[in-house]
Formats: structure tokens, C-alpha cells, sequence
């Protein structure tokens, strides 16, 4: 692939972990955005993500480093650092060293997963990581509807030459539904609602042979939280819910993700985990997204691109829209100070469908 003229650098939420990846009293060493770092669970289970040095000598703290309590301790020298990457005990000094601190990004932890905030600003968060089911308008039990995805239905594609805005990009393409999913039909798009940091997206579409955008009767609705985070809803279909995550890696690679939840079958909603029937239906999901992976991996960004007169609208919105994450675009119309301006409005009635 090409080097893509797009910054690595966006400002957002990026995945850099399944939860079950990190278990309490674990210390797992990541690389992204050109930064060595170490995620870990305190014994209470909450998850922290630190740049990997300790601040007393410089040592890793992914080769040694151990969770006590509710701290990381350094192997070199034992200092022990809080959830905030403050210093809170130097075991040889009566006090701690409080004018030194690892830096410590946010996290969430939603949807199985554990999201990182970055900006090279330093700004705090000012928009939020969706709930896959709340987020659609669904109560929070949603989820026991669902087979659980982990580990059955997750897929890592590691070091991978695109960027996060590809995949976003894939959304408003409907021509590429025909060709690279073999649809009976191109989509016709319903919603595009790019105000703000957080994105909408709703189309109408069918994958069943024979089936015409006048009798297609199912869809997808798609938001955008940021360029790292996306969740979709299928309506009319199989029931699914999908989140694939782009997090950038260095300057040339990416690390993506994909989570898939597949609605119960009737007679399985008591299942403890993926049945037969699930799994079939969550790799059937997968090998689609797979299928873009493949082309978004060798695909050189076109700017301009010579867009068809159909393509001209959502293309044009939506990099447009991309522009605000990345480190000198410009807000559109969000104020970084305030949090509730990128909050996660639900937009579609809660509408369980289930098909065997």
C-alpha cells in the first residue's frame, strides 16, 4: 500500500484489547500509535493503560512489572503506581515521589472490549464510546439475547497497511455492496447525519437472492463514534450487531478488530456460550468483513477521488466530517470542553427480530 497521506494521529476511543485478554492481576504489553504501552487489571478489576517506562529509571514495566492491589509495581526498584500512573509508594522513602507521573490514558471498558482515548493535544475525552445495544434504543438486557462473541465471534487482523478512515468510508459506499458482497441489489441509504464527532449512517439492504430494493424489507443502521469505533444494527435480517475498531499501530500499519453478536436462535436463549447454529451465522458475518479487510489492506487513498455522480454526496460528508480528528483539522461545531456534545443519542425503537 501506499503511505497514506492521512495523519496516524487521530484524535479518539481506539480498541487495544478484548477484556477477557486482560484478566485481573495481568500485565500486557501494546504497541500503538507509536508508543510502547502496558495494560493491566488491579485486583478490584479496573483496567488501566499506561506508556510503559516507569518514571524512576526508565524501566519496562511490561517485562516484570506486577499488579499489587491496586497498584503496578516497577520490578527494578518496586515503586508502585496508581490507576492515574501517580507514584504512591517508593518502598526504601517514607514518602512518595508526587511530583512524577506515568502517563495513563483514559479507558472504557464496553462492549467486551477495552477502548483507549488518544490525542497528541492531550484534550480530555468530548465524545463517548457507544453501547452496542443502548446505543440502538434497546434496554441494557439487551445483550442476553445475544450469544456471547468472545471468543467464538472476534476476529484480529495485526499490522495491517490501511487507516481507521477507509473502514468509515466503506459505509457510505454503496456501490462496492454489489461487487465485493454480492448483493442482489445496491443499497439506498436513508440517514447520513455527520454532525459533531458522533456519525449516523442507515441504508436499506438484502443479501438474499432474488430480493429488490422495493421488497427488500431489512437494513442497517451504522453510528460513528470518532474514526476508531463504529457499532452497526441489522433490521429485517439475521439479527446481528457488529463493531469493527481500526487503532493505528505506528505510522505505515493498523491493528483491526471485529466483534460480532448473533441473535439466539428459539429453544437456545439459556445456551451459556456460541452454539452451532450461532457460529455459523457469526462466520458468515466475519468472511464479509474479511472481504473488505482484503481490499481496504492494499488500498491507496485518492485524493481527490474520481467519484461518480451518486457517490459525490456521502464521500464529500463524510470526509469532510473526518477532518475534525485529525490533529489540524477543525471542530465541527463541537466544543472539546464539553463531554455531553458528543453524547450517543439513540435514534431507532428497540425491534428484537429473531430468524432461524
Amino acid at each position: 500500500m501506499a503511505k497514506t497521506p492521512l495523519s496516524m494521529e487521530p484524535t479518539g476511543w481506539f480498541q487495544v484489547a478484548w477484556s477477557a485478554e486482560i484478566e485481573v492481576g495481568a500485565v500486557v504489553r501494546m504497541t500503538y500509535f507509536g508508543q510502547e504501552m502496558v495494560a493491566w487489571r488491579s485486583a478490584s478489576g479496573r483496567v488501566s493503560v499506561f506508556d510503559a517506562y516507569c518514571e524512576h529509571l526508565g524501566a519496562h514495566l511490561g517485562y516484570g512489572g506486577h499488579v499489587e492491589g491496586e497498584n503496578l509495581e516497577c520490578p527494578f526498584h518496586g515503586w508502585q503506581w496508581n490507576s492515574e500512573g501517580r507514584n504512591v509508594c517508593i518502598p526504601y522513602e517514607a514518602r512518595p515521589n508526587k511530583g512524577r507521573r506515568i502517563r495513563s490514558h483514559p479507558v472504557v471498558e464496553r462492549n467486551e472490549s477495552i477502548w483507549i482515548w488518544y490525542d497528541k493535544h492531550g484534550r480530555a475525552p468530548y465524545f463517548e464510546v457507544p453501547d452496542i445495544f443502548t446505543a440502538f434504543g434497546d434496554d441494557a438486557d439487551a445483550a442476553r439475547r445475544y450469544y456471547p462473541p468472545v471468543p467464538a465471534a472476534i476476529r484480529c487482523w495485526r499490522g495491517l497497511e490501511l487507516h481507521p478512515q477507509y473502514v468509515l468510508e466503506n459505509g457510505v459506499d454503496f456501490a462496492h455492496f454489489l461487487f465485493v458482497h454480492k448483493t442482489p441489489f445496491m443499497p439506498e441509504f436513508t440517514r447520513h447525519d455527520f454532525d459533531g464527532p458522533v456519525s449516523y449512517v442507515d441504508f436499506t439492504i438484502a443479501f438474499e437472492e432474488g430480493k429488490t430494493l422495493e421488497n427488500a424489507g431489512s437494513g442497517v443502521y451504522s453510528i460513528n463514534a470518532g474514526l476508531g469505533c463504529s457499532v452497526t444494527r441489522s433490521w429485517g435480517m439475521i439479527e446481528n450487531r457488529t463493531m469493527p475498531a481500526v487503532t493505528p499501530v505506528d505510522e505505515h500499519t493498523c491493528d483491526v478488530r471485529f466483534t460480532v453478536w448473533i441473535g439466539r436462535k428459539p429453544g437456545e436463549e439459556n445456551a451459556t456460550g456460541m452454539t452451532p447454529y450461532g457460529q455459523t451465522m457469526a462466520d458468515l458475518v466475519i468472511e464479509q468483513f474479511a472481504a473488505d479487510v482484503e481490499i481496504w489492506s492494499h488500498q491507496r487513498y485518492s485524493d481527490p477521488p474520481a467519484l461518480s455522480r451518486k457517490e459525490f454526496a456521502g464521500f464529500t460528508a463524510l470526509r469532510r466530517w473526518a477532518e475534525q480528528f485529525y490533529p489540524d483539522g477543525e471542530d465541527l461545531g463541537t466544543d472539546p470542553r464539553m463531554p455531553h456534545s458528543g453524547a450517543i443519542v439513540p435514534l431507532h425503537p428497540s425491534a428484537h427480530v429473531t430468524s432461524a
